[in-house]
């Protein structure tokens, strides 16, 4: 199943279900392809270097032991290895589904099926100018177990570096690796990679040399670090579990919001975008 976020008619994001496709090992819902005003695609899925790799998906690594993420899982022993413990992302219903808004309600399961997590997830479409839009993907999980549950990353298994996990975005190969800056002259991955900057630039271009620009943001009062890749492959996520473990009590809700300014060509000025975007309501 697929279905399109939208503004004023133009076809911007498609939602995919992603309860399928066998290579993902941890199936899951995500967007792909979001494309630019001008219908520039700025997402990769299943690409040769991480075929489970979704475009801009909710992806952890390690929820007590059970993976969302796809892949291999490190492990303090052996590295990493492909283990039996792919979770999957159910979709459940939609509680809203409009052109540029929608809620749509999830459940977290482990191998056996019985869940962990239930999510709500509110995806929207905004209006910026006649070069930008900007998608938000606002999460809400709450553990359902009934048992303490924990989120961890291969950092915290012993990996350092490696504390990827939550909202992800996969953007696609570039001929160059992207440009990638931050505030106060933060650039590449040396100064980003790790830091909880506010913001976090992206620019790169196609396979045919079209630019494009990604400015993320975290509004809101809780800021995590970033994950960043920009010279092995492009992309980035704030990260639940940098460099400890994130406590989920039982019964308890963990909020993330992710807010992306998707703009055509290079950004001239991406702290005056960033600022803009945090700005939205």
């Amino acid at each position: 199943m697929t279905t399109d976020l939208s503004l004023a008619g133009t076809a911007l994001a498609r939602w995919c279900e992603g309860a399928t496709v066998p290579e993902q090992l941890s199936p899951r819902p995500y967007l792909h392809p979001v494309r630019t005003l001008a219908g520039t695609a700025v997402t990769e899925v299943y690409p040769d270097d991480h075929l489970h790799h979704l475009g801009v998906s909710v992806a952890v690594p390690d929820v007590s032991g059970t993976s969302f993420w796809g892949g291999r899982t490190f492990t303090p022993d052996r590295g990493s290895v492909l283990l039996d413990n792919h979770g999957r992302q159910r979709h459940l219903s939609w509680a809203v589904h409009e052109d540029d808004h929608r809620v749509e309600l999830l459940s977290w399961t482990v191998p056996d099926g019985s869940e962990l997590l239930r999510e709500e997830r509110t995806t929207r479409a905004l209006p910026m100018d006649g070069h930008t839009w900007a998608l938000e993907v606002d999460v809400h999980l709450t553990n359902t177990s009934g048992r303490d549950l924990s989120i961890g990353s291969p950092a915290t298994n012993g990996r350092p570096g490696a504390g990827y996990g939550g909202l992800f975005w996969r953007a696609p190969i570039s001929p160059a690796p992207p440009v990638c800056t931050g505030p106060d002259g933060a650039e590449g991955e040396e100064d980003l990679h790790g830091s909880s900057a506010r913001w976090l630039s992206m620019a790169g271009t196609t396979a045919d040399g079209t630019p494009w620009t990604l400015v993320h943001t975290q509004p809101g009062d809780h800021v995590d670090p970033w994950f960043l890749r920009a010279r092995e492959y492009p992309g980035t996520g704030p990260a639940l579990a940098w460099e400890a473990r994130l406590p989920l009590p039982r019964g308890g809700t963990l909020r993330r919001i992710l807010r992306t300014a998707v703009h055509d060509g290079r950004a001239e000025n991406p702290r005056e975008l960033a600022e803009r975007t945090l700005a939205l309501r």
